[in-house]
């Protein structure tokens, strides 16, 4: 569903917009099934938790890299309304995804609750633009129902902490409490809010149940002092290539792929780039050449 221009003057104003029912829903019953290539059923889970140590270790147990094993899951970031959304808030065409994970949470398995802080703390190496320029777009794509029983992200509205200085990005436990919303919403649907905003992870109120996200972000290209991840340090991990196969060409380029006229292609690196890449179709940047 395409994210409308009103949910988007909701990020500016109030930080952040939640937009039910976004992902259509065979992309989202075919991410859910593809859940399970990397984490338990729910049922399997409560069964017997002490079978899944990995999600009793840190808050951050659950989280998982791009790439991931199937396209089903891999597709998700390159979501057409959702590369529309970004380029309409970042007012720019030339954006890239600069970091993209998928966080599997278990009722019990640690206390989830988290203290207010605002992202750009690891999102940046320098502080956000109060006038809207240089913004990055964070997201949450949730492949779960998010009930207030389901540990749901509380954000605090830009209205309570417009007076607040930037720094610190992290407050005491407890601060601002007062203040937050619940970013409550069906399976599918799409939270953005900025890297100014004060959120934070909050536990689940009742056992036996579980929560699942993909969280992707983006920024327009350029500005090298924004950023999470390295797309090359991933891109040997299986699913990377099939992605890369299965994307198009405005697909990969948010990944820092060379773009079709770029002066990196020749004959050389297309014979090469197809050997890396099986089946993938170069016939766009060959054309170029």
């Amino acid at each position: 569903m395409r994210v409308s221009d009103a949910h988007l003057a909701e990020v500016w104003d109030r930080g952040f917009t939640v937009v039910e029912n976004f992902l259509d829903a065979d992309t989202l019953a075919a991410a859910q099934e593809a859940l399970w290539t990397l984490h338990p059923r729910p049922e399997d889970y409560f069964a017997d938790p002490d079978a899944y140590p990995r999600y009793a270790k840190s808050q951050f147990a659950g989280l998982n890299l791009y790439p991931y094993p199937t396209w089903d899951l891999n597709r998700l970031p390159v979501y057409p309304d959702l590369v529309d959304a970004a380029e309409r808030l970042l007012n720019a065409k030339d954006i890239e995804i600069y970091k993209i994970e998928l966080w599997a949470k278990y009722a019990g398995a640690i206390n989830y609750d988290q203290m207010h802080h605002r992202d750009y703390g690891n999102h940046t190496l320098v502080s956000p633009r109060r006038d809207g320029k240089h913004t990055q777009m964070t997201t949450f794509i949730l492949l779960s129902d998010v009930t207030e029983l389901d540990g749901p992200t509380k954000l605090v509205p830009l209205p309570e902490t417009r007076d607040i200085p930037l720094m610190p990005y992290q407050l005491k436990f407890g601060d601002l409490f007062d203040k937050e919303v619940s970013a409550t919403a069906p399976a599918g649907s799409l939270i953005i809010y900025k890297t100014d905003v004060f959120h934070r992870g909050s536990d689940f109120k009742a056992p036996g149940r579980s929560r699942f996200a993909m969280l992707v972000d983006f920024t327009e290209r350029g500005w090298r002092w924004n950023g999470k991840m390295s797309w090359p340090d991933q891109a040997q991990r299986p699913g990377f290539t099939e992605a890369m196969v299965r994307m198009s060409p405005r697909e990969r380029d948010l990944f820092g792929w060379p773009p079709v006229g770029s002066d990196y292609w020749n004959a050389q690196t297309l014979a090469d780039v197809a050997l890396r890449y099986p089946g993938i179709d170069l016939s766009p940047y060959a054309e170029a050449v």
